[in-house]
């Protein structure tokens, strides 16, 4: 049965951590070029694929014990946090090369390649790993986390300018490094008690 509270949870986290990504960028470039539906068709597939392999990953971790899997999750949710706080945010050097040809299976297979190639290990899919892994509920993050992305893709592709003119991409990256940094606590705490 899904959790409503750890989707919902996961969606926030992963939604405000994936916003300020070079690859929302890159799906409002493609967005802006070709066919929104058929960049949304492939960049969504990516995603998908992404979630399913993290969430696979989680739920390895579930086999050991709940302590330790407490205190990775919160270091690596710390490392995630520090990484936000960290970057220097430039989406520069990331060159988004679009088929000529505009068909549907062109201009998706563009999107998912492009997609499942610059979020491979990304942040947001450790913290769905991480998030798997502590909640031990494969199919509520997995909907959180491929909701999170979808929407995230969506407004890159048909909104993200206008979403940037509204919000400063610093200040997503410090809410959700702040979101990072309190579940990370939180899973040290839970990993000493």
């Amino acid at each position: 049965m899904i959790s409503i509270s750890v989707t919902a949870l996961v969606f926030g986290v992963v939604f405000l951590a994936e916003l300020p990504d070079k690859t929302a960028l890159a799906g409002l470039v493609l967005g802006t070029r070709y066919r929104a539906s058929y960049v949304f068709a492939g960049v969504a597939a990516a995603f998908a694929v992404h979630v399913v392999l993290a969430v696979a990953a989680g739920s390895v971790l579930t086999l050991l014990p709940q302590q330790l899997v407490h205190a990775l999750t919160g270091v690596l949710f710390l490392g995630g946090a520090a990484m936000l706080l960290l970057s220097k945010g430039d989406g520069d050097g990331d060159e988004v090369k679009a088929p000529k040809d505009q068909s549907f299976w062109r201009v998706s297979g563009a999107g998912f390649m492009l997609i499942l190639v610059a979020e491979f290990g990304d942040l947001t899919q450790i913290m769905t790993a991480n998030m798997a892994a502590r909640y031990d509920d494969p199919l509520s993050v997995g909907l959180g986390a491929v909701l999170a992305l979808w929407a995230v893709a969506g407004i890159g592709i048909v909104g993200g300018k206008a979403l940037m003119k509204r919000v400063p991409l610093s200040l997503i990256t410090k809410v959700a490094a702040v979101l990072m940094l309190a579940l990370g606590v939180w899973s040290l705490i839970e990993a000493v008690a």
